[in-house]
């Protein structure tokens, strides 16, 4: 017997899952079922607790062996008999006690002929049965010889009896019994029978008792010092010669098992892993299964105690430094969640393009006949600086020589000087322009343009500005948006102040400028086509009534956006915004109430995303996808009503349209199963499993309207009304499945499918989409917003 000393941080356990055919000359795969547990203890192991373990190895054993003879006794018991076919003996005595307890069969017709002989008075009736096969006998020969004399050709004939055997009793009984009889034999085997069940009982219970004593052997509290956790289980699907291999690990920080299987992670129950790791119900099996030690296990924990133990080192900051560090790190939770989500969306319009490569290589052909000549179609903006700075260079070299030639060297210089400051930063400026409006004319989109360069950008309500690029870059989806272009506009005519006064108090008028516009705009009724909030966080802020610290400081770090960087005057207000940022402390503004009030907007914003997708698709008569985004808008929204009656957008919009792409999809649903065909029927009952019930019970489950019970109601009598209508039988079980599902008003188990990601949180004007949507919405005419 061998002992650990020391035991490794991590246990492999290779599980055997394959054996050789001998017969069939080729390997197979076991699919037999294994159980294991999540945790697992190795003191039982350690060289340490060897005379421990050795002890309760032999009492083991002992009751083993005890187990063993008692399974004996209870075998002779389930297995009674000397044959080959061997019964409980329960279970025989309780067959005989039915047979005693059988009434005897009615006489006979062969009986009824034999006269009986005088009994004395009051003794019971008793039939030997020698007496009634004598007569039987007696019987058939009389027959027999009256047959030989009135009928001789009869006589060949088989025997034909006056009564049937087999129809004498029902069920086996005895012939002839008495009452005294009767009551012996059924007492002494009832009494037989109790005796055996309460050996048997008795013989199942100490086995039972045993077997738990065996059990809680190793469950002393001293042997519970060692724990090895399930880490990792690595699973097979498939046969010996072929298959697929996926692993679950436990991740500690989200204490949950993650699914690695080629390229998607996705979360797993511990039934999932149980049903793929056991084996025994499929070709999927565990192979592999490693633990990992207690130290181990916390240090997978990491993430979680070190945010604890982050927690408390920042706990032992000053309030000011407590409060940078809670800033920084939810300003890093945001941008973390915005790239995520950015990624996701340059994800689905990746998808989306490659649908339409094809037919874009297509036009590529005739596109090329029409661009420049330039390689292969249009030249590039690389090319055009290039041709424009040769010509400059080849013009400046003229010009150089011939100052040269007239007046010498000194002159030469001179020129040069003066050209060099052609490529200032205006001119750069046109420069790019120039190019720009060259490349638009061929159609071509302006590549990304290197750092420290300049642009012209027009900004609605504002004008045309030149835009620094510098090291850190802007982003012209920002630049173009709402919010930010009336931030421009607020430090272009805060110019005087903060040319007379100072940086400080530019940003002070600006910042008045931009508050009194957004609360004016604030104080705006909204119109069907036109959502103020949509302009900017802060309109949604004063509508709700938000904490004024919590407006004023989204208004400063609009003010402090990276994004302001274009001229100097913009980027020596945006460091004194960073500044004033800075210096709140945290009795000034509550972080977490901050963060609720930008997380409300933030899903404010979701909702109007999936509420104009939704309308948009239903235009197109899309109504699968645009049901899915309205079904959500709808979810989310109730959440935002829930605070108030501005946190959320119009709840009966919502609701309208959620109704009318249902009877729409209810109304398809029945035709395609109306038209018999199997794929058409199949669409259709995919459309009621997927969209149509979920949505009815998620309907059902909330404070329904009177107009969406009657639209549920339209909808049930419609497949209602194929009752009794003659189908074909495939059609009737679908119909009998289906009707129960519709009529239940249960919510349990719904899920839908989660529409495509969204950037509820990017700068995207949100304003202009949604005044066409509500335009096209009141006109009833299809649009499409880009």
């Amino acid at each position: 017997m061998r002992w650990f000393t020391k035991l490794p941080p991590v246990l492999t356990f290779e599980l055997s899952r394959f054996e050789f055919n001998q017969s069939l000359g080729q390997p197979e795969k076991i699919h037999s079922k294994l159980e294991f547990s999540r945790v697992i203890y190795m003191d039982r192991f350690l060289y340490s607790n060897k005379e421990l373990i050795q002890s309760k190895r032999e009492e083991i054993k002992k009751l083993k062996g005890q187990i063993a003879l008692l399974q004996q006794k209870l075998e002779r018991y389930m297995k009674y008999g000397s044959g080959a076919d061997r019964f409980p003996l329960a279970d025989m005595l309780l067959y005989v006690l039915q047979f005693a307890s059988t009434k005897p069969a009615v006489a006979s017709c062969a009986q009824s002929l034999v006269t009986p002989e005088p009994q004395a008075k009051g003794s019971p009736p008793v039939h030997s049965r020698g007496e009634v096969t004598q007569a039987t006998e007696n019987v058939q020969d009389a027959v027999e010889d009256a047959a030989a004399i009135s009928h001789p050709e009869l006589v060949s004939r088989p025997l034909q009896l006056p009564w049937d055997p087999v129809e004498t009793t029902d069920y086996p009984a005895p012939h002839v019994v008495s009452e005294d009889e009767i009551s012996l034999v059924m007492t002494c085997l009832q009494r037989w029978k109790d005796e055996v069940e309460q050996d048997i009982q008795g013989l199942r219970n100490s086995i039972a008792l045993l077997a738990q004593s065996v059990e809680l052997m190793y469950a002393d509290p001293s042997l519970h010092q060692v724990p090895y956790h399930l880490h990792a289980v690595l699973v097979h699907e498939g046969q010996a010669n072929a298959g697929h291999y996926w692993a679950y690990i436990y991740n500690q920080p989200r204490k949950s098992w993650l699914k690695y299987n080629d390229i998607s992670v996705t979360e797993a129950s511990w039934e999932e892993v149980e049903r793929d790791s056991f084996g025994g119900l499929k070709n999927a099996s565990a192979y592999c299964l490693m633990y990992i030690s207690e130290a181990l296990f916390h240090l997978a924990a990491a993430d979680e105690d070190s945010s604890e133990h982050f927690q408390q080192e920042v706990e032992a900051l000053s309030m000011d430094l407590q409060h940078y560090v809670q800033e920084s790190n939810w300003r890093l939770e945001r941008e973390v969640a915005e790239w995520e989500e950015e990624q996701s969306c340059k994800m689905a319009q990746m998808e989306q393009s490659e649908s339409s490569v094809e037919s874009q290589d297509l036009s590529s052909d005739s596109g090329q006949e029409l661009s420049s000549p330039c390689g292969h179609g249009a030249c590039p903006l690389s090319s055009e600086h290039a041709m424009i700075t040769k010509d400059q260079t080849a013009q400046a070299i003229a010009n150089t020589a011939d100052a040269y030639e007239k007046n010498g060297v000194e002159a030469a210089l001179k020129e040069s000087k003066e050209a060099e400051p052609a490529k200032d930063f205006l001119g750069e400026a046109n420069l790019i322009a120039q190019a720009d409006e060259q490349q638009d004319a061929m159609g071509l989109a302006p590549p990304a343009q290197p750092s420290s360069q300049v642009s012209e950008v027009e900004i609605p309500s504002v004008g045309k500005i030149l835009v620094r690029s510098d090291a850190d870059g802007y982003n012209e989806e920002v630049m173009l948006s709402p919010a930010m272009q009336g931030v421009i506009l607020a430090i272009a005519k805060a110019r005087q102040t903060f040319d007379r006064d100072g940086s400080e108090a530019g940003l002070v008028k600006a910042f008045r400028e931009e508050y009194s516009r957004l609360y004016q705009l604030s104080q705006e009724s909204p119109t069907p086509q036109n959502d103020p909030r949509l302009q900017h966080v802060l309109v949604y802020l004063l509508q709700n009534e938000a904490p004024k610290q919590v407006v004023e400081r989204t208004l400063l770090e609009q003010f402090a956006d990276r994004n302001l960087s274009f001229d100097e005057r913009s980027i020596r207000i945006m460091k004194v915004a960073r500044a004033k940022l800075k210096d709140i402390g945290p009795d000034e503004v509550n972080m977490d109430e901050y963060k609720k009030w930008h997380e409300d907007y933030s899903l404010f914003r979701k909702v109007s995303v999936y509420l104009l997708t939704g309308l948009e698709l239903y235009q197109n008569e899309k109504y699968c996808e645009a049901l899915t985004y309205l079904v959500y808008a709808y979810q989310n929204n109730m959440t935002l009503l829930m605070k108030g009656p501005s946190r959320g957008v119009d709840e009966a919009l919502i609701a309208l349209y959620r109704r009318k792409c249902l009877l729409k999809l209810n109304d398809a649903a029945a035709t395609l199963f109306e038209s018999c065909h199997e794929v058409h029927v199949a669409e259709g009952m995919n459309h009621l499993d997927e969209l149509i019930i979920p949505c009815m019970h998620l309907i059902i489950s909330s404070d329904i309207s009177k107009d969406d019970l009657d639209a549920i109601e339209v909808m049930r009598s419609r497949w209602c009304s194929y009752l009794g209508k003659d189908m074909d039988e495939d059609l009737q079980l679908k119909l009998g499945e289906l009707l129960p599902r519709l009529l239940d008003c249960s919510a349990e188990g719904v899920v839908l499918k989660e529409p495509p990601k969204i950037r509820p949180n990017s700068p995207y004007d949100l304003c202009s989409r949604f005044a066409a949507v509500m335009e096209s919405i009141h006109r009833a005419s299809t649009v499409t917003v880009s």
